[in-house]
């Protein structure tokens, strides 16, 4: 391991930025996001920056650097174009043990800016050592799929509960299965779907009966699109990967059935013309039988639900029965077929 992953708390610290461009204000934004007191010095100034500058978020020196600069600073970044500039700041932040990072120069750095994947208070820093900052952009763009902006409301959830869960269990293992029925059921699934009201609620239940909580069946109506994974949502590819079971149609591809969840059960209730392996009552009765039986069911259209499809009806059965469900909105084919095809 080259570099040693850490998190700074650099909330009310002095920190540093020399150079005034667009690498430059990328950097002091992202600090300023973290709650630091950013000073840049610079001659000129990008429009990037001078936003920054006139938010009142970063304060500017407008001249060249000086030695005096670096003192006192928790943390220094040097963005200039100029390289005998970084090296003589590296020399001054080395012999000051200040950690430093020279943009475009991993040698000199003492610290890395990774690659985040922001859901306060959940954070992800993905880094390839300096090696290559593309392919940390791609990987973040490939995790972001699975990490879906609720997960820091449940984070901050979890938090405001601590304490109280501390008082109620007696032991670590109960307070980790505790949690762990709690991040994995029901309370995640009714904030993940936007009921936050109701998670706190079943929050609640659960730690006044003292035990973990149960698992309450759903259904997920997941449009499939036109059959290319990339143009599958994020939601899409969360529900995809924890469901239990998967009722899947004819026209949804290979490739997508590939991304569902390997130890999921799969059914097949395809319909052609003449050829229908379930019919549509069924289909009805068997999401319906297969929630209440606690199960997380992914009914997978292709294209999307409501457009050529029966969706409609299949949510009638649902509510009827008062079953819990999610619709996921898919690339109609008719709108993806076309497109592929050039045809405005």
């Amino acid at each position: 391991m080259q570099y040693f992953p850490i998190f700074l708390d650099l909330n009310d610290q002095d920190c540093l930025v020399i150079g005034g461009g667009v690498i430059a204000a990328r950097k002091a934004a992202s600090l300023v996001k973290a709650g630091a007191r950013v000073l840049t010095v610079c001659p000129d100034v990008s429009p990037e920056m001078q936003e920054l500058i006139d938010a009142g978020t970063v304060t500017h020196a407008k001249r060249l650097f000086q030695d005096e600069d670096v003192e006192g600073r928790i943390l220094i970044i040097a963005a200039t174009d100029r390289r005998e500039v970084n090296q003589h700041v590296t020399e001054l932040a080395h012999a000051r043990s200040i950690p430093i990072n020279v943009v475009d120069k991993p040698e000199d750095c003492t610290f890395i800016v990774p690659s985040v994947i922001d859901r306060s208070p959940v954070q992800v820093a993905i880094s390839t050592g300096g090696a290559s900052p593309v392919l940390a952009r791609l990987l973040k763009a490939q995790l972001e799929a699975f990490i879906p902006a609720a997960y820091g409301r449940l984070a901050s959830l979890v938090e405001s509960y601590r304490e109280r869960v501390k008082q109620r269990f007696d032991s670590i293992r109960k307070k980790r299965l505790f949690w762990e029925s709690v991040l994995d059921g029901q309370v995640a699934q009714l904030l993940f779907s936007g009921r936050e009201v109701a998670a706190k609620e079943a929050l609640e239940h659960a730690l006044e009966e003292g035990k973990e909580l149960e698992h309450h069946g759903e259904v997920y109506l997941v449009g499939a699109g036109p059959g290319d994974p990339d143009l599958l949502t994020f939601k899409a590819l969360r529900l995809m990967q924890q469901c239990d079971v998967v009722v899947y149609d004819r026209l949804v591809s290979p490739a997508i059935l590939e991304m569902v969840r390997k130890d999921a059960e799969r059914i097949y209730v395809g319909k052609a013309r003449a050829n229908h392996a379930m019919q549509q009552e069924n289909i009805n009765e068997l999401l319906v039988r297969l929630a209440k039986e606690g199960k997380r069911v992914l009914r997978l259209k292709g294209g999307d639900s409501f457009i050529f499809g029966r969706g409609g009806e299949e949510i009638d059965t649902l509510t009827q029965e008062g079953v819990l469900f999610q619709v996921v909105p898919g690339i109609t084919a008719a709108s993806g077929c076309t497109t592929y095809a050039g045809i405005p």
